[in-house]
């Protein structure tokens, strides 16, 4: 175990609650280093929270542990839970299908229901409202610490039990790829799909092919064009889309010094899918 405490919620930093679970943290040992993994989930996005968590968790050493807060069920019989991924590291979370993307793509060995006769703030017994500052920032802290080893967190729960959100596997038929939009890029607006590159290559792609792009949500197509496969934005001319792979080694969609998501007014989510087809590419005079 290390002392990294990394911190992820919907809160936002507009008032004190990030702060309370740094001082939580810190007044169980001042020598736990706090970061912030975000605090800018969409309010009550358990999806983007757990897409979050997949993005960032892998960079990190042995042994730190995540406080993840997404918690719309918070005073719910949802439990509270810290489990155990396969690469060592420990995340303190509501079960509410936070560690879907977790589960899935990297593994989780063992996971413990929080036992907050022990593991709780003391003197907050009657709040039924912050589990982030009153259970999860102290329980990680103790766990980050030393002070409980994680047999200590509470009673063992199986792996299978933990909830997941409902995942569709991107697949290939008839020379077409039929993915999700996961999640945006947020800043740039580039779409990061759930298109693994190895499956992409089965469509025998070379930099610069040129691709037949639609996407679509459950009530219309909101784009059909062609495209080219480059290694970087460089790869295009300003303004103009390409495909690229991104940092998950996934295929995402982007225009070159622009917001593709904005431009076309693209979401992330179950309902948003991305058809791909390779064309010949456009010849110019």
């Amino acid at each position: 175990m290390n002392n990294f405490l990394v911190l992820q919620t919907d809160f936002g930093t507009g008032d004190g609650a990030v702060s309370a679970m740094y001082g939580v943290a810190l007044s169980v040992d001042p020598s736990v280093r706090v970061f912030d993994l975000t605090h800018e989930i969409p309010q009550y996005n358990i999806w983007e929270g757990a897409y979050r968590l997949y993005q960032t968790i892998s960079y990190w050493p042995e042994g730190t542990v995540f406080v993840s807060v997404v918690d719309p069920g918070v005073g719910s019989e949802r439990r509270s839970i810290v489990a155990k991924t396969e690469t060592n590291q420990y995340i303190v979370t509501p079960d509410n299908g936070t560690l879907t993307q977790i589960k899935k793509h990297i593994g989780i060995v063992e996971a413990r229901i929080i036992d907050e006769n022990v593991n709780r703030l003391p003197k907050s017994g009657e709040s039924y409202t912050f589990h982030g500052r009153d259970v999860y920032a102290f329980t990680g802290a103790r766990l980050t610490s030393g002070i409980i080893p994680f047999e200590q967190v509470g009673p063992e729960v199986e792996v299978s039990s933990i909830i997941e959100l409902p995942l569709t596997e991107a697949c290939l038929d008839k020379r077409i790829i039929t993915g999700n939009i996961d999640i945006l890029d947020i800043r740039f607006g580039n779409l990061w799909t759930n298109i693994d590159r190895e499956l992409f290559k089965q469509l025998e792609i070379e930099y610069g092919d040129s691709f037949e792009v639609k996407i679509e949500n459950e009530t219309r197509q909101v784009y059909k064009s062609i495209m080219t496969y480059g290694r970087s934005f460089a790869d295009s001319h300003l303004g103009e889309p390409l495909l690229y792979v991104n940092s998950l080694d996934k295929i995402g969609v982007a225009l070159n010094q622009g917001s593709f998501a904005k431009a076309y007014h693209v979401q992330s989510g179950a309902n948003w899918k991305i058809f791909i087809q390779k064309v010949p590419n456009i010849a110019y005079n």
